[in-house]
C-alpha cells in the first residue's frame, strides 16, 4: 500500500484568522514542517504555501491553501495533479466540530458533514477517497456556548481548549511516520488509542 504523499492543512489566510479554531489544519502542517526543518513558500500556481519533506527518499508535499476555506480544493487538486498524487495518497487535516478538543481521528473517505473545505476538495478531486485527520475543536452547544457555529469556528479557543488541540496535534504528528510509510491502519490505531489528558 502506498503511503501519504501530499498533506493539506486547511485554514483561512490572514493574521486575523491565525489563532482561530478553523485554522487547526494550518497549525498541524506548520508543526510538521518545523519538525522537518522545512519552510513554506508561496507558490501561486498551486494557490497555496508549499513545503517539501522527505520520507524514505521520496518527496512529500505540504500545502496550506491561500484561497479561503471554501476554495481549498483548488490548491489541493492543482498540487496533486502536477505531482500525480492519487486521492488515496492525500491526507487533509482539518478542524472537526463533532469531536471535543483533545481528540483526533483518522479516516479514509466519507462525506463532508458541512465542512466547506472538504466539500470543495471532494468536488475538485472528483473523489472522496482521500484521507482525513479530524482535529476536535468542540461544538458551541456541547461546550455550553451560545455562539453561532460560524462565529465559533472563526474565534480563538480558550487557553485550555487550545492546549488540548495542541495535544491532539502532537498525537497526530506521532502517526506521520506510519502514514508516510503506508502503514495507515497502524497509524489509525496509534491515534485512536493515544492517551488523552
Amino acid at each position: 500500500m502506498n503511503g501519504i504523499r501530499l498533506i493539506a492543512g486547511l485554514g483561512n489566510v490572514g493574521a486575523e484568522y491565525d489563532d482561530t479554531r478553523h485554522n487547526a489544519g494550518f497549525w498541524f502542517v506548520d508543526a510538521l514542517a518545523r519538525a522537518h526543518s522545512a519552510a513554506f513558500s508561496r507558490q501561486s500556481k498551486f494557490f497555496g504555501d508549499v513545503a517539501r519533506i522527505t520520507a524514505a527518499g521520496e518527496p512529500v508535499y505540504l500545502i496550506k491553501p491561500t484561497t479561503f476555506m471554501n476554495r481549498s480544493g483548488q490548491a489541493v487538486a492543482a498540487l496533486a495533479g502536477f505531482y500525480r498524487v492519487a486521492p488515496e495518497s492525500i491526507l487533509v487535516v482539518h478542524d472537526e466540530l463533532d469531536l471535543m478538543p483533545g481528540m483526533a481521528k483518522l479516516k479514509q473517505g466519507g462525506g463532508h458533514a458541512g465542512h466547506n473545505g472538504l466539500k470543495d476538495i471532494t468536488a475538485r478531486l472528483g473523489s472522496a477517497m482521500f484521507w482525513r485527520m479530524r482535529l476536535g475543536i468542540g461544538h458551541p452547544r456541547t461546550l455550553a456556548l451560545e455562539q453561532a457555529v460560524i462565529d465559533f469556528v472563526l474565534h480563538r479557543p480558550s487557553r485550555d481548549d487550545r492546549a488540548k488541540i495542541d495535544q491532539a496535534i502532537d498525537a497526530g504528528l506521532d502517526t506521520v511516520p506510519d502514514l508516510l510509510a503506508g502503514r495507515l491502519e497502524q497509524a489509525m490505531k496509534r491515534l485512536h488509542t493515544a492517551p488523552r489528558s
